[in-house]
């Protein structure tokens, strides 16, 4: 494992686990939400986005984690490995809440400097509903592309933490 995408809900655990398993293979990590917000919650362009992406895959090793479906098929492209955090709803909004208050009123570490940490209901409402409007398309992406690339998929916290386990073994 050289080029990693790691893909789920928002509060599955995706910036954690790759912080953990770039210190398992000495890999950098690349957190999109850092890479994709302008301080202030401001967005690029469509094209100055997918620029900087391809440019970010055109390194020897990187683990990616987020999910822009915008850039997904090209990030899918480029890696040996696709990491599906599919943890229960339930878990990832209790996530979304206990990381929003232990960063509320400032920036949590993987994201851009001035988004300071917020839940909306459009936030809550992405996560509750990502298993049926979300999920059936990630799946769809890994499938085009499951013969080429090895793909993970982890479905509770106690079989993420039994794969990175793996990783040190390796």
């Amino acid at each position: 494992m050289k080029r990693i995408v790691i893909i789920g809900s928002g509060g599955a655990g995706k910036s954690t686990l790759a912080k953990k398993l770039s210190e398992i293979l000495q890999i950098e990590v690349l957190h999109l939400d850092k890479l994709y917000w302008i301080a202030g919650w401001q967005k690029p362009s469509k094209l100055e986005w997918q620029s900087k992406v391809e440019e970010l895959l055109k390194k020897d090793s990187w683990i990616m984690d987020g999910n822009f479906g915008g850039t997904m098929e090209t990030r899918l492209a480029a890696c040996d490995t696709a990491i599906f955090l599919d943890l229960p709803r339930t878990i990832c909004l209790y996530r979304i809440l206990k990381r929003w208050w232990t960063y509320r009123n400032t920036n949590r570490p993987d994201m851009t400097e001035g988004c300071n940490e917020k839940v909306d209901f459009d936030m809550l409402d992405w996560v509750w509903t990502f298993p049926k409007r979300a999920k059936p398309e990630i799946e769809a992406r890994l499938k085009k592309v499951e013969n080429e690339k090895k793909i993970i998929r982890l479905k509770s916290p106690q079989e993420v933490q039994d794969f990175l386990e793996s990783c040190k073994k390796n």
